[in-house]
Formats: structure tokens, sequence, C-alpha cells
């Protein structure tokens, strides 16, 4: 398919020298006219296609080049309020180059590098993820303690929000991955903005770092042990924080997600506040999940939960985008974290796997799980 304005341009490349410079002049690309997403790129090659990470599409789309111009263009139709990450992959005889999208200066950053991002229509990001100057900024001390369970070295980066009282009472969230959450979802600065808002409480945040990410959050539990046994009695012993189920919270995405349940499923009752984002949760006990070795204590532990689910916590917040692969995976969880009783909230959103995902969904759950109290203080 072409578009009616790309048609015009093939009929003008023909006869008006400067016609493909004047199309890309002053526009912005991809080009978005309701639901038909345009991509454009510029550039001589002997094929080009997109690589993009929705589920439910082919991974790769190809690209048609527009009769006698270097320019190749992709329609394709995807609904509002969607955003798409993607590279484009231009092949030259046996040579294949992966870019971002030289006419769309959109950029999405995550642990592997940067994807171009489009944006459909009523797409926006949210205000409170960028820098409010009225916000008061709080504190990250970084500090690194010896962990028996582990057998190392543990590195935290720990929260401190900004009006901190020694004669107060914080809740504590444990945050897995997070300097990642810290780098590409902006945790710093939504913390700040949605402290300063009233839209959760002040709490104290300890964000970890993992070593062997993919063995410490499957279900390990030399992981849960280092998390519930060490590090959560030591900030409570440091700090002024509430030290109560409906005060300690667990959080993560992905593999993180894996983590935090399993931590809490180890420990019953002593975390009350779960967020999962895009969590891992694949299970075995209805065919294969073809996930792979890695996920085998994962499978094993949600099959095991499938099969007798309990309650572990009191309030669960799960979200998932409608373009992951684990999309069918979270969705199935939830019936079985409601028939537990316990209380649970699910969000989607046209995305994918990713840390802005995750990022525009942080203020859904920790307004929930972690609200406000709505009193102020004054010094």
């Amino acid at each position: 398919m072409i578009t009616p304005e790309l048609i015009k341009l093939q009929s003008d490349a023909a006869t008006k020298p400067g016609a493909v410079d004047a199309f890309l002049a002053g526009r912005e690309f991809p080009l978005v006219s309701g639901m038909v997403c345009t991509f454009v790129y510029r550039g001589d090659a002997d094929h080009v296609q997109l690589r993009h990470w929705v589920c439910g599409l082919a991974s790769t789309q190809a690209f048609t080049r527009i009769d006698g111009t270097d320019l190749w263009q992709l329609v394709l139709d995807l609904p509002d309020e969607s955003r798409i990450e993607y590279k484009i992959e231009v092949f030259r005889g046996s040579f294949v180059e992966s870019i971002e999208d030289p006419l769309n200066p959109n950029r999405a950053h995550d642990p592997f590098g940067a994807n171009s991002v489009l944006y459909t229509r009523g797409y926006e990001r949210p205000e409170w993820t960028l820098p409010d100057p009225d916000a008061r900024a709080g504190t990250i001390i970084a500090r690194r303690d010896f962990s028996p369970a582990l057998g190392r070295d543990a590195d935290v980066s720990v929260y401190l929000p900004a009006r901190l009282r020694a004669n107060g009472r914080y809740p504590l969230l444990v945050v897995h991955d997070g300097g990642d959450y810290l780098d590409f979802s902006s945790m710093r600065t939504v913390l700040d903005n949605l402290i300063h808002r009233l839209d959760m409480a002040e709490v104290v945040v300890a964000l970890t770092h993992p070593q062997q990410r993919l063995v410490e959050y499957a279900d390990d539990v030399a992981h849960a042990t280092y998390i519930a046994e060490e590090l959560v009695p030591r900030l409570e012993q440091e700090l002024p924080l509430l030290g109560e189920p409906s005060g300690r919270g667990l959080m993560g995405a992905s593999f993180g997600g894996v983590a935090s349940f399993s931590i809490a499923r180890r420990f019953p009752g002593m975390f009350g506040r779960l967020l999962l984002q895009s969590g891992s949760f694949a299970f075995s006990d209805i065919g294969s999940s073809d996930r792979g070795p890695l996920f085998a204590p994962a499978e094993a532990m949600i099959n095991e939960f499938r099969q007798n689910p309990v309650a572990f916590s009191e309030r669960v917040f799960v979200s998932c985008g409608v373009y992951e692969s684990l999309i069918y995976e979270n969705r199935s969880l939830i019936p079985v974290l409601q028939s537990t009783g316990m209380e649970i909230r699910y969000v989607e959103a046209r995305d994918g796997h990713n840390w802005e995902n995750w990022r525009d969904r942080l203020r859904d759950g920790l307004s929930w799980l972690l609200p406000s109290p709505h009193w102020q203080i004054n010094e």
C-alpha cells in the first residue's frame, strides 16, 4: 500500500528536480494519519526492512522502493495510543546494517543501546515523568554490604525522600534492577514528582543491582534470603521505616517481576505490596512454555502456584504491554491471583517489553500500592 502523498511524490520525482528533498523538508517521520503509519527511509539499498517488537505481527516487514527515487516506504495500520520501538535494517549485497531511523529523532534507551520510537495518535509521554523544578529532589546514597546468603558484596542505591524526618515512619520499597529503573525509566524523577504531588506516600526505596541476574532472579533461595533476612532488616534497623507488611513492597520488571513474586512467596505475609511489570511468568503445567532452560526454576514456581494458589501478600499490581509475547502469561496469572483473596489491580498498555512502558505505568502502580496520606507538615 502507498499513501496518496507518496503517489504524488512518485509522480513529481519524474519531472521536478529536488522533489524528494522538498517532500522530506518540514515533515515528521514516521508519518501518522489516523491509524495509518508510514515509515520512510532514504538511501541506496538492495532491500530495506523494519525490525520491531510487536507480538502478533511478523517481526520484520519489507519496505517498497518508490519508483524513480532512493526513497523507501512501508505502511502499517496501528491502533491509537500505541508506542512502538523499532530499527531499520538495510541490506547491501551480503552486508546488513541495523540502524536507528535517520528521519526520526525520537529514541528510547535500554541496557543494549537505543531504538527509534513511533508514537501513534493519542500517545503522550506522561508529564509526571519529566523533571519538575518545583519538586524537591530526594537523595540517593550508594552502599555496599557483604551478604552471607549471596557470598559476595551486594550493591544497593537507597533513595531517601526530600523531607525524611527521624521521627517519621516510612514505607520501604525494594526494586529489582534498580540501576536500570534509574537509567531508563526516570525512576528518581518519577519518585520526586509523585511524592511532591501527593500521588504517593513518601517512601524509602532500595534499588538493587544484581550480578547474575538470570540466576538470582529465577526463584533463587539465596537471593530471597538476602532481600528478606539481610537487606530489609538492616534498613529497618538503620532508617525510620514502618516495619510492617503494609509498609514493605517488592517491585520488578520482566525477570525482576519473577524475583519479586518469588521472594513474597517464600516469605508469605512479610511484603504486603507487590508491583509486577511484564513478569516472565512462564508456566508449563499445560504443554511446554518454549522459554528455554533459564526459565525452568521460574516455570516450576508458577506451575506450583497455579496448582495451589495461596495468598502471600495484600495488594498486587500487575502491568503488561499488549504487544509483548508475555501478555498471555500475565493475563493468565490474574484470575489465579484473584482466587487467593489478595487485592489485585491489572493494567495493560499498547506498548512492548521495554523500560519506557514500565516507566509510564509507575504512577498507576505506586499511587495504588503506596497512596499518600495527604497530610502536610509545616517545617
